[in-house]
């Protein structure tokens, strides 16, 4: 069979890499009939670019022009085979991808997910770990979907304690329903054993392709992995050291094509911060696709008002990691924004200092722990300086 993305790579040359073709070879096989316009709409090409691509591949045999444009059987066949789409659910699929009520389609999922995020274990905020929503989780594995990098993709989770990977999992088997036929594989990288064992026994007990490895991201990933997936999730730090490391580590896993999505969680920030993190993302080598605002949303976390934002990016011809050796500077947000906070406990009107170099890190571990002189397990706070 005829490989039609490369052949027709070969015939026209686009900034927008091969990936704008497979994309338009995937929209006219899930939307036969569609015009040159609403391609280059939902593929945010000029018409032009998008009909010089559409030629090629009418050329090439793998698309027809007739009242609209669609795959041949050879182009259906081809894309089926390529992306794994046998036993597909076409019907939810174009539903996902057309924003329809996807809460009450994946019902069952969402159900699912309730079952599992409860037993979670506790956020370590000392890495910056907190908890997003089910509905979030869920939202983000939609969402890569409808940038057509979940059906036979390669896609990683740079740190998964929102579980993604499950999400990712679970879509993949409903949109699959007689058997898990499709190609895609989930690989997590993270440094909390806790999460890796507790996702480890859900993909066991769903059937879930799932697998993860422990990996201290201020040390390079492994060299077995470089440049083999086709997405990644990150969800780092709340700091410009920890977006610039995690991005750059996933950065160098995803293979070298132009186009392949980063989806990057982030808090909403001041304007000087977003400008310094948007100077990052230029010197990788990544332009931002979108930003969606209130996109996440997490459990008891206060600090950014439960709500964080998603952004978008893609990989370029310029794209490379930021840092690709080991790091050792300042990561988390208790490293880079040092502060000594004083607490008194409710029943002994004792104080207990709390921060950087001090017995006790967080207030999470003072109240796990409780107070020294009395053990209780209420505190209030009294005092907050930069250190």
């Amino acid at each position: 069979m005829k490989n039609y993305i490369e052949l027709a790579s070969k015939r026209i040359t686009l900034q927008e890499g091969v990936q704008a073709i497979e994309q338009l070879l995937l929209e006219s096989f899930v939307n036969p009939g569609i015009s040159t316009k609403e391609l280059a709409r939902k593929l945010l090409l000029p018409v032009p670019v998008t009909a010089a691509i559409k030629k090629e591949l009418i050329k090439l045999g793998a698309l027809r022009q007739d009242r609209g444009v669609c795959c041949t059987e050879e182009g259906a066949e081809y894309v089926r085979q390529k992306w794994g789409f046998d036993g597909l659910d076409m019907d939810l699929y174009r539903k996902l991808l057309e924003d329809c009520d996807w809460m009450a389609e994946l019902a069952d999922i969402l159900s699912r997910l309730y079952e599992w995020f409860p037993a979670r274990p506790q956020v370590n905020v000392e890495i910056d770990q907190s908890k997003c929503t089910p509905e979030t989780s869920l939202r983000r594995a939609i969402l890569c979907l409808k940038h057509h990098a979940l059906i036979g993709s390669r896609i990683l989770c740079v740190g998964d304690d929102d579980l993604v990977s499950v999400s990712l999992g679970l879509l993949l088997k409903r949109l699959f329903p007689e058997a898990v036929q499709h190609k895609a594989w989930i690989t997590v990288v993270d440094i909390d054993d806790r999460f890796l064992a507790f996702i480890a026994d859900i993909a066991w007990r769903e059937g879930l392709p799932i697998s993860g490895h422990r990996a201290d991201l201020r040390k390079p990933l492994s060299q077995k992995q470089l440049g083999t997936f086709d997405c990644f999730f990150t969800d780092p730090p709340y700091t410009l050291p920890g977006m610039s490391l995690f991005v750059s580590r996933g950065i160098s896993l995803l293979k070298q094509k132009t186009g392949l999505p980063i989806f990057l969680s982030f808090a909403h920030k001041s304007p000087g911060f977003m400008l310094d993190m948007q100077r990052e993302f230029i010197r990788m080598g990544l332009m931002v696709s979108e930003i969606i605002p209130h996109f996440n949303e997490y459990e008891g976390a206060e600090m950014i008002g439960n709500r964080g934002q998603m952004i978008v990016l893609k990989t370029t011809e310029q794209t490379t990691p930021k840092i690709k050796g080991g790091f050792d500077d300042a990561l988390y947000t208790g490293e880079v924004k040092r502060t000594m906070r004083t607490y008194r406990c409710r029943e002994c009107n004792g104080s207990v200092q709390v921060g950087f170099q001090q017995r006790f890190s967080t207030i999470e571990m003072l109240k796990m722990r409780g107070c020294p002189r009395c053990q209780h397990h209420t505190f209030d706070l009294v005092n907050k300086k930069s250190v």
